[in-house]
């Protein structure tokens, strides 16, 4: 199954925020917010949500094809990339901007704040996939994600006008987009990713309800953080999957990229739904054990292991066959 992963390719800098932003909030005042954290900890690493996604997909063995706009500081991350399996034949390379950058700072209850400044990012909306699907002998699915919104729709239509299934994952860009782009962004989008804060403001933000959202997309895979994930279809029962338990929690960013990541290896693999989410799970647990969202190894017998774990020996070895995880 050959899959374009679309959307963001940025340099992270993470820090850490001892204490809770709740506590340092009035609740009279947050019309007029003036605040300042002292941080502990700066961290740059890696990451955009395309780039950490068709990382993720590599490590496990597949072969995804990224496409984003970058700046010509892109040299030592396109190495990094290409050297873990991901194709970045189609990645665009401004002339004049820098490539993007995502300031995180994340609380000791693991909420966030963030910044992204776009800077290469805008010339995604330049990008034409036929020339990627060309070049690799066609396209099975694009993941619509976060990117430049003219770039997002640009992307959705052409996918629409060529036949080629999407699928849409609005994430950080449902705070800025119009309701209107984001109604042209999920209908018909073969699968429709979210996490479940982000699944309220898609339904505010469309106007439809969920049996709505449901009826205009084939598959409605939403995270739920500790909690696992859940999958419905129309007309369907809804599909639960259990988290994969971690080993300690580090930092969440890059926890839903890496999700994605796992979920659209099953896909390609032929995998069925509950066992997509099942490896999606497992991919972001290991992220949220690290800083960073490139930062983790996936070991081929390690990750059996911790599979079979969490969701037993007949559905570690239905996966089995397809992992093939960069490292032994």
């Amino acid at each position: 199954m050959r899959i374009a992963v679309t959307g963001s390719i940025a340099t992270d800098h993470l820090m850490t925020f001892p204490g809770s932003f709740g506590d340092q909030l009035i609740a009279e005042q947050l019309d007029r917010v003036s605040l300042s954290f002292l941080v502990d900890d700066l961290q740059i690493r890696r990451g955009g949500c395309a780039a950490n996604i068709a990382f993720g997909m590599a490590c496990l063995g597949l072969r995804p094809f990224l496409v984003g706009a970058v700046g010509n500081d892109f040299a030592d991350y396109r190495s990094w990339l290409e050297r873990h399996g991901v194709d970045c034949e189609s990645v665009h390379v401004s002339e004049t901007q820098h490539t993007a950058r995502f300031l995180c700072t994340t609380d000791d209850n693991h909420n966030q704040i963030a910044s992204f400044y776009t800077g290469a990012m805008a010339e995604a909306r330049l990008i034409e996939l036929q020339p990627v699907a060309s070049r690799v002998g066609g396209l099975d699915l694009v993941l619509v994600g976060p990117n430049d919104p003219d770039g997002m729709l640009r992307h959705t239509d052409e996918c629409r006008h060529r036949g080629i299934p999407f699928a849409a994952d609005i994430s950080q860009q449902l705070a800025r987009m119009a309701d209107e782009q984001i109604r042209q962004l999920v209908d018909g989008a073969a699968y429709l990713f979210s996490n479940d804060y982000e699944k309220g403001l898609i339904e505010q933000k469309t106007g439809w309800s969920d049996e709505e959202v449901l009826s205009r997309v084939g598959v409605r895979v939403t995270t739920l953080g500790p909690k696992g994930a859940v999958i419905d279809r129309e007309g369907e029962p809804s599909i639960h999957v259990a988290p994969a338990p971690e080993r300690g929690k580090v930092d969440p960013t890059g926890v839903g990229d890496a999700f994605r990541a796992g979920f659209l290896a099953g896909l390609a693999w032929g995998l069925p739904l509950e066992r997509c989410g099942q490896i999606g799970n497992l991919t972001a647990t290991h992220v949220l054990e690290r800083v960073g969202g490139q930062e983790y190894e996936l070991g081929q017998k390690v990750f059996l292991d911790r599979f079979t774990e969490a969701y037993g020996t007949d559905a570690a070895a239905e996966i089995a066959p397809h992992i093939r995880c960069y490292h032994p």
